[in-house]
């Protein structure tokens, strides 16, 4: 028996929840997640985490080119059972159905970035790596808090064994060719 106090999404379905149902849960707080039909949410996020996404939704924004659009928090459908909300993602333009749109699905993906926090750190550096790499997504980067300064862990998919090599790390500058053009400036992250 239920608790009555207890919001109905308390307790999982027998099979877990899908990624379909999720907005359908009434009262869930904003920004869970779906990770192997668990739901997870999200703690309140540290200054580091808030300002380093601002800078790279920045960064990419104002790089990006026309066929491609930048997105903040919001989910993905990699399959029925997952469900993430990455920090920032970049997307086909083709796949902008509009302001009601909820989620992408993952072949609309190009790139998918998280900024790792406490509480998500074996999420973002192992778990979301897997099923990202699994669904297509091509780009990955993962961002770490080292000394208050932003150091980016940039991959790219090797469609052979479909997992993620690492291609860079970086700390003050952010330069590269793929998935586009990109020149960012880390050091930003220090002073905002």
């Amino acid at each position: 028996m239920t608790d009555p106090r207890l919001p109905d999404w308390a307790v999982p379905p027998q099979d877990g929840f899908t990624a379909e149902s999720l907005d359908h849960i009434p009262d869930l707080p904003a920004h869970t997640e779906l990770i192997d039909g668990s739901l997870v949410l999200v703690s309140p996020q540290a200054s580091f985490h808030t300002v380093t996404t601002f800078v790279l939704e920045y960064g990419l924004r104002k790089h990006a080119p026309e066929e491609l659009r930048i997105r903040r928090e919001m989910s993905i459908i990699l399959d029925p059972r997952q469900r993430p909300e990455p920090d920032i993602i970049a997307i086909k333009a083709t796949a902008d159905l509009g302001p009601d749109t909820t989620a992408y699905q993952a072949s609309d993906v190009v790139l998918a970035v998280e900024v790792v926090s406490p509480d998500s750190e074996t999420r973002d550096r192992e778990r979301k790596p897997q099923l990202y790499a699994a669904a297509g997504i091509p780009h990955f980067w993962r961002v770490e808090q080292s000394h208050g300064k932003a150091t980016v862990y940039v991959y790219e998919l090797d469609p052979a064994t479909k997992a993620y090599a690492l291609m860079g790390i970086h700390h003050d500058k952010l330069q590269l060719s793929l998935p586009f053009e990109i020149d960012i400036d880390l050091t930003e992250v220090e002073k905002l």
